[in-house]
């Protein structure tokens, strides 16, 4: 009887473990989450008063090491856009990126922030279309996976 209850006890503490560290990494996520988000408006702001006008909403997802994202935006002709991508600032991930044509190639200007943790993205589409914004760890910086956002801003 004592080694039934033995048993049952080391079936049960794995479990209780994995689902612990489950949990922990559930609320370490939006955590990062939010301070991508934070330091994608922290771009913006600057832009604003330049005239751009951001959307509400910040796009936002993991960002894997050794695994880019690519992120399709619908872009119209006679618009000029400004796009914001950040990783939280204190992660020590550096990014880097860019905005695709419609036939994959690089377009517009990249203005990258001093440490590293985010972008600015000018460009002025020539066709209205879908464009993919493209975002990658860049090798200087902290190779780890962290949370990423864009904020999106026109004129």
């Amino acid at each position: 009887m004592i080694s039934l209850r033995f048993s049952h006890f080391s079936l049960c503490l794995p479990t209780l473990l994995l689902s612990l560290c489950f949990s922990a990494s559930l609320i370490a996520g939006p955590a990062e989450e939010k301070e991508a988000e934070t330091a994608a408006l922290a771009l913006a702001a600057d832009q604003e008063n330049a005239g751009y006008m951001f959307r509400a909403e910040a796009w936002s997802s993991d960002l894997h090491q050794g695994l880019g994202k690519a992120v399709r935006m619908q872009l119209f002709k006679g618009n000029e856009y400004c796009i914001g991508v950040a990783v939280p600032r204190k992660s020590g991930v550096r990014v880097t990126g860019a905005v695709l044509d419609l036939d994959a190639k690089p377009v517009g200007e990249i203005q990258p922030v001093l440490d590293g943790w985010g972008f600015l993205l000018f460009f002025k589409p020539k066709k209205t279309g879908v464009y993919m914004v493209t975002i990658q760890i860049d090798e200087k910086g902290k190779q780890a996976d962290t949370s990423c956002a864009i904020i999106t801003g026109y004129k």
